[in-house]
């Protein structure tokens, strides 16, 4: 999703086209200056990192394994490694980022055959798996090993807890591992109004890779382990896909910061609440539709294409689908009714111009 002849300084202050277009929340940035004080040890030994690991066990439960790294691709592709050997197949949504948006990279990193799945939500449900179940054993087909779902989907839509359990289940039965992709797994769970701990550990998931760079952080995320034996060798892996940062206590401190004191929950539910009052105003202009669900803080909507460059003066989109004028909008955790309100206020104002434009001028 590219938007053309865009250049730096013409882009917009305010932007719906990411939430990793938002700046560090204010706490996150004091957490930061507060551990950018004296000496620590390198490589996640300080004492900094040990503490942001009692955090996430606090959250997560006492069983979880976490590991802090730089990206949310790195997260996925790691997480992955730990799980299957190359002679293993990833079972995921065919729109999902680990199979639409990483450039490969858990095929050339991992090592491992993904399997997409095509689906409307980007949900996929355990009989969508089991149809690649039919070759197991024979060596002429990569052996299914992992379920990755995406919490929530790329398209906004989540798994309840109830699901999670069933595909957790559903896997274990079949000797698979159920990884998620939780990049915005707080916008889930602020939508569902069900904790961390309840939508991974209890619905018994094997691994996540937990995000922070779309919710308030600089950039930081993790990999999470809830069966510590997938764990084992994970030190090494992580090092070896150069995700080992040396000064650990910045990316550390920033997951602590997130969770600590449940600022995860206010910036995920402000998000949210932002994207169904941007849905809300945009459903009320003629020749506007949205398109899809408006679950967590992601807005699909079929605009006039004579609009959008009017709209783009002032607000960054991006259009996900150029055939049928479909733009992808995302709300982040520093979203105001101000900029939503004004949004629709732009929004209103092109289509009626573009309207006006195709219609032929009296005699």
């Amino acid at each position: 999703m590219e938007i053309r002849g865009l250049t730096y300084s013409a882009a917009p202050r305010r932007h719906f086209a990411s939430d990793n277009n938002a700046p560090a929340h204010p706490a996150v940035v004091r957490a930061l200056l507060a551990a950018n004080r004296g000496h620590a040890l390198a490589y996640g030994s300080d004492y900094y990192t040990e503490r942001a690991i009692r955090t996430v066990k606090r959250v997560f439960g006492p069983a979880c394994e976490p590991f802090f790294v730089c990206t949310g691709t790195g997260a996925n592709v790691l997480a992955l490694a730990a799980l299957a050997k190359p002679h293993h197949a990833v079972v995921c949504a065919a729109p999902s980022h680990l199979n639409a948006a990483e450039c490969g990279a858990p095929e050339r990193f991992a090592g491992v055959k993904l399997y997409p799945v095509p689906t409307e939500t980007g949900k996929i449900a355990p009989a969508d798996v089991e149809r690649f179940l039919k070759h197991r054993g024979d060596p002429h087909h990569s052996q299914p090993r992992v379920i990755s779902l995406t919490q929530p989907t790329d398209f906004g839509c989540c798994y309840t807890a109830a699901e999670m359990r069933a595909m957790a289940d559903f896997a274990h039965r079949r000797g698979m591992l159920l990884h998620v992709d939780g990049a915005r797994i707080y916008n889930a769970c602020a939508a569902l109004g069900v904790s961390l701990k309840a939508m991974t550990a209890d619905c018994g998931i094997d691994a996540l890779s937990l995000g922070g760079t779309k919710n308030g952080l600089f950039g930081a995320e993790a990999v999470l382990f809830f069966r510590p034996a997938l764990a084992r060798e994970f030190k090494y892996i992580r090092k070896q896909g150069t995700q080992l940062a040396s000064k650990m206590r910045f990316l550390a401190v920033q997951i602590e910061a997130l969770l600590a004191g449940g600022l995860w929950l206010r910036n995920a539910a402000n998000a949210n609440r932002m994207a169904a009052r941007l849905a809300a105003g945009l459903a009320e202009i003629p020749g506007v539709r949205i398109t899809r669900e408006v679950q967590t803080n992601m807005v699909y909507a079929v605009i006039p294409p004579a609009a959008v460059d009017a709209i783009r003066l002032r607000y960054l989109f991006y259009v996900f689908d150029e055939d049928r004028s479909e733009a992808r909008l995302v709300t982040s955790y520093d979203t105001t009714s101000h900029d939503v309100d004004g949004f629709v206020a732009a929004a209103r104002r092109a289509v009626a111009v573009a309207g006006g434009a195709r219609r032929p001028a009296r005699r």
